[in-house]
This record gives structure tokens, C-alpha cells and sequence, in this order.
């Protein structure tokens, strides 16, 4: 247990900076990928001649492969370790994606979209349980906003490459854009560390003692921390629907559940959108480009804040933003309302998912908390898989605005969620 006290003692230096990196680099291409879809979706639907609710089935896709990846890898890495899932996810992201560029057809884009979302939904909720368990409590909260805001970077590449390469060159070349970056980072991460708090449950204290000497080096220590309860073996999945967890368990389940739907279903069809509203495909990729660039200082405002006044506050004022501007930009008139509503809800809606992207960890112990952060995730995809399709079903009928408000109020609906789990986690010791 000194090694687990003495990692609670380390001021971040340089080790954790470059586990940061690492990890932050997967993430963004995971994101770009995830963007991929929504820029690319207007050109792929020109070309495939493919219906709205098709459109939304493809979009869907790589979201059910999210779900299944979530839930198994969250609990593969509890009883294998963070490191190896985190290594094996980016492999099946990289080649899904590039096979995706292959593609003969739609059959075969759904199915490689699923093999690609298989990896992605590993890689998410895997990555942040390892960087949590990394990092001192006193410096968790922002180290994994941080890592939630290369999601941002992700994405503004995903919206250059659709701006740049799409009208251009079409939307495969996009894909193969995507997959190449991503087998690099693969090679980055064989210097990744395994959790010394995994290696502690499983009994191997030689090797979580060899972790925290390498994440010591070049930094220094506090003369106070406070001393984390020691972990145990492994323990059963059902206690996450048992009481004491099962409050925890189902309400930050239901505020994925809604976070997805409401984030997929906006930001998925927004270029498909305003090409319908009547601006041309360039224009509509270049507002949402625009709209993008908010989000980045959205996750940094979060980071901020987090360590502050706490994860619950500002994941339940962010979602509720993001919910009322949802609405607002269902209601734009004319570039300029487009663009701030837009902006706005980029802005609040990716501090959220940097503000649950922290706090989920936090709420389970180090024997489940990969997978109940899998679980949470895992059912988050569920609505990121119909939002997308529902949308394409029901865009004829609502409309612009219909839809746009639709997603509002799911996201206004998470935050209510999000203020149900009852438990605030900042400077807590991560729970064993």
C-alpha cells in the first residue's frame, strides 16, 4: 500500500504529462472517426442514393459496435488490465476505418462502421479509468477533462478534412485519413504503464511499486496526501446493480443514455441539416467547422471549474445549457443565430461530456470501475444508436426545429439525471 499512498503524494511531472499525450492522441483520432461519419454522411448519401432513415442507420451503426465495445471491454479490463484493452481497442478502430474507406457498398459500410465502433467503445471508458487511476486526487479532475478535450482536437480535424477533402476528393479518402494516424499512436502506446491501483487488486505489488517509481521520476512529492483503503481481488459484476451502487449505476447510466442521444442526434445530422435548410454542402460544412471550434474552449472552461465547485454543478449546468441552446438553434434565423446557438451548444455540450467523462470513474470502486464506466457507457450508446436513425426517421415530420428541440430537451433531461446520483467526488481518494 506505500506505493498507492505514495502516488497520492506526486505533484504531476513529466510521466503523467506524457500518459496524458498518449492517451489524448488515441482519443482524438476516436473522435475524428466519430466525426468522420457526420461530415462525410451528406456525400455518402448523395452517392449511395441512400433515404434519410438509411442515412441514420449507417450513422447508427458504428454506435451498436460503441455499446458492445463499452460494456465487454470495460470488463475485460478489469480482469486483464487498462493498458492491454487500451492497446487491442485502437487496433480494431484503425483497421475498421480504413476498411471502411474499402467499402464496396452500404451493407459493408454498416458492418465495418460496427467493427470500428467496436474499438472505439473499449478505448473510451478503458483510457479514462487508466488515467484516473494514475493521477493524484487533487489533479484528477482536470488531467481527465483534459483528456475528454482531445475530443475536441478530433473533431476539428474530422471538420477540416470534410471541408477540405470531401467536396474535392469524396468521402473515402476521408476514412483513410482517419485509420493511418491511428496505427502510429498504436505504436506510441507500448510505453503506456499498466494502473498500479489494478495491479494492487490483483496482488502484484512489485509491479505497482515499478509503476509509481517510473511516474515519480523528475517530479517531486507532497508531505501530505491522503492514504487510499486498499483494494481487493476481483468482485462481481452484479454489485453494480446491488446497493450501495446501484443509485450511482443507474442514474449516471440514464445521464449517458440522454447525453448520447441528445449529442448524436444534433451533432451526427447538423451538415445534413443545414444542406436541407438550403445552403450548399460547402457552406454547411464550413458553419459546423466554425461551430466546432467552440468546443475546445468549452472542455478547457470545464477543467477549470471542475476542481472548484465540483463534477455534479457543473455537469448539471452544462447539460442544462446545452439543452436550452439545442433548442435555440432549432429556432435560428438567418448565419449569424445559426452560427452562435451553434457555437453556444458546442461550447456547453463537449464541458459536459468533459465533466462526465470525470466523474464517472470516480463513482466506482477499482475492482469495477472499468466496468461500471463500461456499463454506464454502454448504455449511453444505446441512445446514441437511435438517436441518429430517429432522427432520419423523423425529420420529414418536426423539421429543423422539431428535431433540434427534440435533442434539447433529452439533453435537459440528462441533467436532471445527473443531479440524481447524489454523490459529489472532488478530492476524494478514488474509492476501493
Amino acid at each position: 500500500m506505500e506505493a498507492l499512498a505514495r502516488l497520492e503524494r506526486l505533484i504531476p511531472g513529466p510521466a503523467h504529462y506524457r500518459v496524458l499525450l498518449l492517451l489524448g492522441l488515441g482519443w482524438a483520432f476516436d473522435a475524428m472517426d466519430v466525426g468522420l461519419i457526420a461530415f462525410t454522411l451528406p456525400a455518402i448519401k448523395r452517392d449511395l442514393a441512400l433515404a434519410p432513415a438509411a442515412a441514420g442507420l449507417l450513422a447508427s451503426a458504428g454506435l451498436f459496435g460503441m455499446l458492445l465495445g463499452a460494456g465487454v471491454g470495460g470488463r475485460l479490463a478489469d480482469l486483464w488490465g487498462r493498458s492491454t484493452v487500451v492497446r487491442a481497442s485502437l487496433l480494431s478502430f484503425g483497421l475498421g476505418s480504413l476498411l471502411t474507406a474499402l467499402a464496396p457498398g452500404y451493407s459493408w459500410l454498416l458492418f465495418f462502421r460496427f467493427l470500428t465502433g467496436l474499438g472505439l467503445g473499449a478505448e473510451l471508458p478503458v483510457a479514462s479509468s487508466l488515467l484516473a487511476e494514475l493521477v493524484p486526487s487533487r489533479h484528477r479532475g482536470r488531467f481527465l477533462v483534459w483528456l475528454e478535450a482531445f475530443w475536441a482536437v478530433g473533431w476539428l480535424i474530422a471538420a477540416l478534412a470534410g471541408f477540405l477533402l470531401v467536396p474535392a476528393y469524396g468521402w473515402r479518402i476521408a476514412f483513410v485519413a482517419g485509420a493511418l494516424p491511428a496505427f502510429y499512436v498504436l505504436y506510441l502506446r507500448q510505453a503506456l504503464p499498466e494502473s498500479p491501483r489494478w495491479l494492487s487488486s490483483r496482488g502484484r505489488y512489485e509491479a505497482a511499486r515499478a509503476v509509481v517509481e517510473s511516474l515519480a521520476a523528475g517530479t517531486t512529492e507532497t508531505e501530505r496526501a491522503p492514504t487510499p483503503a486498499p483494494a481487493t481481488g476481483s468482485r462481481s459484476y452484479l454489485e453494480l446493480l446491488r446497493p450501495p451502487l446501484l443509485r450511482r449505476t443507474a442514474f449516471i447510466a440514464l445521464a449517458w443514455l440522454l447525453l448520447n442521444a441528445g449529442y448524436y442526434g444534433a451533432f451526427i445530422w447538423l451538415p445534413s441539416l443545414l444542406h436541407q435548410q438550403g445552403y450548399t454542402l460547402v457552406r454547411s460544412l464550413g458553419y459546423v467547422l466554425l461551430m466546432t471550434l467552440a468546443q475546445l474552449p468549452g472542455y478547457l472552461s470545464a477543467a477549470w471549474l471542475i476542481d472548484r465547485i465540483g463534477r455534479r454543478p457543473v455537469l448539471v449546468v452544462y447539460l442544462l445549457l446545452s439543452g436550452l441552446f439545442a433548442w435555440m438553434l432549432g429556432h435560428a434565423q438567418g448565419v449569424g443565430e445559426i452560427l452562435l446557438f451553434g457555437s453556444l451548444l458546442s461550447f456547453f455540450n463537449l464541458g459536459a461530456w468533459g465533466s462526465i467523462y470525470a466523474y464517472t470513474p470516480e463513482l466506482f470502486p477499482t475492482p469495477l470501475r472499468a466496468s461500471g464506466a463500461g456499463l454506464a457507457a454502454a448504455v449511453g450508446r444505446v441512445g446514441g444508436i437511435l438517436a441518429p436513425y430517429l432522427t432520419g426517421a423523423l425529420l420529414s415530420a418536426l423539421g429543423f426545429s422539431g428535431v433540434l428541440g427534440l435533442h434539447g430537451l433529452l439533453l435537459i433531461l440528462a441533467g436532471v439525471a445527473a443531479a440524481l446520483v447524489g454523490l459529489e467526488t472532488r478530492g476524494r481518494v478514488l474509492s476501493e
